[in-house]
C-alpha cells in the first residue's frame, strides 16, 4: 500500500523488550518449522505470550523471508515474515554441522514445545527423534508438521498446501466451469497452523494437569482440511452421490452486483431471514407461498429467487442498497478488495489492522482473538537471522567465549 494510505490505522510503537505478561508466559516453544503453517502456529503461541526462538538456517534463513512483494519505489517487502515473524526470537544453527546437534538438545531440554516441519523421518535421521528428544525432556510436547502425515504410504511424498487443497475435495468444491480452482491464499497451511496451537496448547495442558509426560503431535495439512470440508464426504458415504461443485447450501445466497459497479454478499439461509428478502425485493406473494417456506424449496427455485434479488440489486448504488437491505434486518454486507476494507470504520474502529510505528514495520492484523482481562500483544518485530542467537545462548549458559567460538566454526550466526 502507498504510503500513508493507512495513516489513521492504530498505531503502536513496538518495544523489542522481554515481554511482561501474556496468558501464556512461561511456555517455551521452540521453532524448527519452514514456511507458513509452523510459522501461523508459532505466532499463536508467541502473541500471546509464550516465548518462542525461532530457529532457522544460517544464510537463507525461513524460506517464508524470500516471499517478498515488489513496491512502487522498486524495493521488496518481505510482508510474510513481517507479519508471521513477529514476536518471535531468531536463532540461525548449521543442522549439518555435528557441534549443532547437542546445542539443539541443550534448547530442547528446556522447552516446552518443539515444532518442525521436516519431511517424516528426517529428524530422526539428524538423531533427533521423538525418543531421543524426550530422553533429555519427558515434559516436551513434539509437534511433527507435514502434508500427509507422518504414516500412511504418501508419508514420505512432499506435501504443499496446493496439493492438499486439491486432494482433500476443496478445488473440486470450487469448480468454476468445468475446472477445478485452488484459492489464492495458504488456506491449508493456515488451517494446519491454528488447528495445530490448539492441539499443542491440549497437550500442553496434559502435561501439566496429568502425570507431566509429553507427546507427539502427528499434525498434517490434510487431515485439518478435511474436517473443514462440510459433511460431503458422509453424505457420499451414505448415498453414493458426489457432490455439485455449483450446488448451494442455502437460498437464497450469493453476491450480486450493485449499479455503481460495487458488490454485496447476500444471506438469507434462515426461514424467517428469507422472508425479510422478500419483503425488500417487493415480492410479498412468496411469504406464503409453501414452495419457499424451506430452504429445501428454495434452493429448487434458486435460480428464479436470485434472478429475482438480482434485478432489485442492479438498480441501486452500493450504500442505497445496503440501507435499504438493512433497514428490513437482511443479513446483507459488501465485498471487499485490501483497500476498501482498510477504509472501512469498523474495521478502523476495532484496530482489526495495527501500525508499528513505521520504522518498525508494517501494517500487520491485530492479534486475535480477544481475551479481555489478558489479551495478545504485539511486542516484537520480525527478527533478522540469528537476530537473537547470542542471547539465546548465553540464557543457556554458554560463555562469550563459547559463543564467539561456535560462530567462528560456523555453527551458529550471530545477527
Amino acid at each position: 500500500m502507498p504510503d500513508g494510505q493507512h495513516d489513521r490505522q492504530e498505531s503502536r510503537a513496538v518495544t523489542n523488550a522481554p515481554r511482561p505478561g501474556g496468558p501464556l508466559r512461561g511456555i517455551h516453544v521452540l521453532d524448527m518449522s519452514r514456511l507458513v503453517a509452523g510459522n501461523m502456529l508459532s505466532l499463536q503461541l508467541a502473541d500471546f505470550g509464550a516465548d518462542v526462538i525461532k530457529v532457522e538456517s544460517l544464510r537463507g534463513g525461513d524460506t517464508l523471508r524470500h516471499w517478498r512483494d515488489s513496491l512502487d519505489d522498486g524495493e521488496t517487502l518481505d510482508a510474510w515474515w513481517q507479519v508471521y515473524g513477529r514476536n518471535k526470537r531468531s536463532l540461525a544453527v548449521d543442522f549439518r554441522k555435528p557441534e549443532s546437534l547437542p546445542l539443539i538438545k541443550r534448547l530442547a531440554g528446556k522447552a516446552d514445545v518443539l515444532i518442525e516441519s521436516f519431511r517424516p523421518g528426517t529428524l530422526e535421521t539428524m538423531g533427533l527423534a521423538p525418543e531421543e528428544l524426550h530422553a533429555v525432556n519427558p515434559r516436551l510436547v513434539i509437534v511433527r508438521l507435514s502434508g500427509w502425515g507422518q504414516s500412511g504410504p504418501y508419508r514420505d511424498l512432499p506435501g504443499f498446501g496446493s496439493l492438499i487443497e486439491g486432494f482433500s475435495g476443496f478445488a473440486h468444491k470450487h469448480t468454476q466451469g468445468g475446472t477445478p480452482v485452488l484459492p489464492n491464499m495458504a488456506l491449508a497451511d493456515m488451517v494446519a497452523g491454528l488447528t495445530g496451537a490448539f492441539a499443542t496448547l491440549a497437550a500442553v495442558r496434559e502435561v501439566e494437569s496429568g502425570d507431566g509426560k509429553g507427546q507427539v503431535i502427528d499434525l498434517s495439512l490434510l487431515e485439518p482440511m478435511l474436517a473443514i470440508m462440510g459433511p460431503d464426504a458422509t453424505l457420499h458415504a451414505a448415498t453414493g452421490r458426489l457432490p455439485d461443485p455449483t450446488a448451494k447450501i442455502a437460498s437464497p445466497r450469493g453476491v450480486f452486483r450493485c449499479r455503481d459497479g460495487r458488490w454485496v454478499a447476500l444471506s438469507g439461509s434462515t426461514d424467517s431471514m428469507a422472508r425479510k428478502v422478500f419483503e425488500v425485493i417487493g415480492h410479498p406473494e412468496l411469504l406464503d407461498d409453501p414452495e419457499y417456506a424451506t430452504n429445501s424449496g428454495r434452493l429448487d427455485r434458486d435460480d428464479e429467487l436470485t434472478r429475482l434479488i438480482a434485478d432489485v440489486i442492479c438498480e441501486m448504488d452500493l450504500d442505497v442498497c445496503l440501507e435499504r437491505f438493512r433497514s428490513h434486518g437482511v443479513t446483507i454486507g459488501p465485498v471487499y478488495d485490501p483497500a476498501q476494507l482498510l477504509r472501512d470504520s469498523h474495521v478502523r474502529e476495532r484496530g482489526c489492522y495495527v501500525s508499528p510505528e513505521r520504522s518498525q514495520g508494517p501494517l500487520m492484523h491485530a492479534v486475535t482473538p480477544r481475551l479481555d482481562r489478558t489479551p495478545g500483544e504485539i511486542c516484537r518485530t520480525a527478527p533478522a537471522i540469528g537476530e537473537q542467537t547470542a542471547s539465546i545462548l548465553q540464557e543457556l549458559g554458554f560463555t562469550q567465549k563459547q559463543i564467539v567460538e561456535l560462530q567462528s566454526e560456523g555453527v551458529i550466526r550471530c545477527g
